[in-house]
């Protein structure tokens, strides 16, 4: 394994959305010599408009990167875009992969032993903080795998992360975010219900929040996104309701998977995939409260 990633290395960026685009943005900033790439013609559009240096192909951005990095929907999606033939051979012991997408955490740790067996190391490395702090660099980094892996990643986490937090082993990343969401997403549909309930008794929405920020019942969706985004209207927080709907399915399989019950995640997976079949898989994920908040 070779040592610590440092500008002007090459970097293979893979997936450029809504949170891809500004991370990558961030390690262009910090001298790193990336190249991006992204299946879908309009998000590559969008991506060279920010000013991020494109390749032709998937295989092109990958050839003698020093780090391919994934920010994809999925593992699945992960997954098959290492194993495309063209980027497959493109690998070497030499690439450090990281995967900064919200994965299954039990499939991150099948594809760290199929990359492991070609001597290639993985580390899975999802972030939190939504699309502000890809912008200002100020992200939560999640990361797992093998401590060597992790030391070649640090400038790279530390031009798109504010703090970076060492999970565990391969696959430990992936469950801490999965984990955080489901507490997250817990954490708003309670607040939402707390304010559904005090409008019909007659309390103000604002003053409640207003309340629960100065007491024991504050969190960050009473912080960030019940006026912000819910009270507003705007629903405009830039983090789809289909994406928590998968993070939380991810959190309930993870507790199924390893024998816990965990029968408030099982439910909280069960209200959201319900919630993002009725308004769309694109919705903005505060929009749940539309299905919470009594109309009017």
């Amino acid at each position: 394994m070779s040592g610590a990633i440092t500008p002007p290395a090459a970097i293979a960026f893979i997936g450029l959305g809504k949170m891809g685009v500004p991370m990558a943005a961030r390690l262009v900033g910090a001298g790193f010599a990336l190249r991006g790439w992204d299946l879908a013609p309009p998000a590559r559009l969008a991506a060279a408009a920010a000013g991020i240096p494109l390749a032709a192909a998937a295989a092109e951005a990958c050839r003698e990167a020093a780090a391919v990095i994934t920010m994809l929907p999925d593992g699945k999606a992960v997954r098959a875009a290492l194993e495309d033939p063209a980027v497959a051979a493109s690998l070497t012991p030499e690439t450090l992969v990281i995967d900064m997408s919200s994965s299954d955490p039990l499939a991150t740790r099948d594809l760290h032993a199929a990359l492991a067996a070609r001597g290639i190391a993985l580390v899975d490395a999802p972030v939190s903080g939504g699309v502000a702090r890809a912008i200002d660099g100020t992200l939560a980094i999640m990361a797992g795998g093998e401590a060597a892996a992790i030391d070649r990643a640090e400038a790279l986490f530390a031009a798109m992360g504010k703090h970076v937090f060492r999970c565990g082993p391969p696959g430990a990343g992936h469950a801490m975010k999965a984990l955080n969401n489901y507490v997250s997403a817990a954490g708003l549909v309670a607040a939402i219900e707390a304010v559904a309930v005090g409008a019909r008794f007659g309390l103000d929405p604002a003053t409640m929040v207003d309340v629960l920020n100065a007491s024991t019942g504050r969190n960050n969706s009473t912080e960030v996104k019940l006026k912000q985004h819910i009270l507003s209207g705007g629903f405009g927080s830039g983090f789809s309701i289909g994406l928590m709907a998968k993070d939380l399915a991810t959190a309930g399989a993870l507790a199924d998977g390893i024998g816990v019950d965990a029968p408030l995640a099982a439910e909280m997976a069960r209200r959201w995939r319900a919630a993002a079949d009725e308004l769309g898989a694109g919705a903005d994920h505060t929009a749940i409260a539309k299905v919470i908040l009594p109309a009017g």
